[in-house]
C-alpha cells in the first residue's frame, strides 16, 4: 500500500465521522509492516471529555485485534486549510503501539492540498514509553 492509499483510506475513514458538535470530521489509517491497515474515525460525545480521537479508535482496533508492532506509518486527515497532526493523546498513544514493535513510524498530516511528511519521534521527542518503567 502506498502513502497515497494510506491516505484514501484515512479520508475514507474520516467520512464515518460521528463528529455532529463540532463538525470536524477526522480520519486516521494506520500501516503496518505485515502490509495490513487499520483505520479509525472520530467519535464525539455530548459529554465532551468523552469524545474518542481517529488515531486512538484505530489503535484501540489494531490493540483489539492483537496487533502489537510493525507500525509503519500513519496517516491524519480532516477538514480545513492546514494539514492535520495528531493532537498530544494521540501521540502519546502511537507511541506505545510503535514502541511495542521498535518503530518510528512515519505521519502523514494531510491537508486539502499539502502532506506534511515527519515522524512520530519528531512530533513527540522523548516521549514516554513502555521502556521507561522498567
Amino acid at each position: 500500500m502506498t502513502d497515497d492509499d494510506l491516505i484514501a483510506a484515512a479520508r475514507e475513514a474520516a467520512a464515518n465521522s460521528y463528529s455532529p458538535y463540532s463538525s470536524f470530521a477526522v480520519g486516521a489509517a494506520l500501516r503496518f509492516a505485515d502490509g495490513s491497515v487499520v483505520t479509525g474515525t472520530n467519535i464525539e460525545n455530548a459529554s465532551y471529555g468523552l469524545a474518542l480521537c481517529a488515531e486512538t479508535v484505530a489503535v484501540s482496533k489494531a490493540m483489539a485485534d492483537g496487533v502489537r508492532g510493525g507500525l509503519e506509518a500513519v496517516a491524519v486527515t480532516g477538514p480545513g486549510d492546514m494539514p492535520i497532526t495528531p493532537c498530544g493523546r494521540c501521540r502519546q498513544v502511537l507511541n506505545e503501539l510503535a514502541q511495542l514493535g521498535g518503530t518510528d513510524p512515519l505521519v502523514l498530516c494531510v491537508g486539502p492540498g499539502e502532506v506534511r511528511r515527519t515522524t512520530l519521534s519528531a512530533l513527540l521527542p522523548e516521549a514516554f514509553g513502555p521502556a521507561s518503567l522498567v
